[in-house]
């Protein structure tokens, strides 16, 4: 069963991020599940930290895009989710390629939610595992 409560499919996602850090930083949605989202984001000259790697603010961008974007399509018309708190753990380091994000969630609450994200490199091994809380917000009736 799907937890998607607004249609969504990955051209219309990938259009959201015109203008935005998200486009900045090549971040890409490729694949919709019945439960999860999935990016992919290059590691290269503009996601890297002064050492060469993966700068780790980098992957806590993809985690919280991949979040916060589910998040706000598993909620009713009248709602919108922000963001609470993020964390994350850097387990490898990668210096090219690419990572693959996928959110799943772990709660999906009437006032709030919280998802997992883990980013492996391009063998699936993981390279940053990162948890986001949300908070279920209500639109103003205007």
């Amino acid at each position: 069963m799907s937890i998607w409560k607004k249609p969504l499919d990955l051209e219309s996602l990938n259009a959201t991020s015109k203008n935005t850090l998200i486009e900045h930083l090549e971040i890409v949605y490729t694949e919709i599940t019945d439960d999860s989202l999935v990016a992919t984001m290059p590691v290269c000259h503009f996601t890297h930290q002064p050492l060469g790697m993966l700068h780790g603010g980098a992957s806590v961008v993809l985690a919280e895009t991949l979040g916060s974007l589910a998040a706000n399509y598993c909620v009713p018309e009248d709602s919108y989710c922000v963001g609470l708190d993020i964390n994350a753990n850097h387990v490898r380091a990668m210096r090219e390629g690419h990572v693959i994000g996928e959110a799943k969630p772990i709660h999906l609450g009437v006032s709030t939610q919280v998802w997992q994200i883990n980013i492996t490199d391009e063998r699936q091994r993981l390279v940053c595992t990162s948890r986001l809380t949300i908070a279920v917000k209500k639109h103003k009736r205007r």
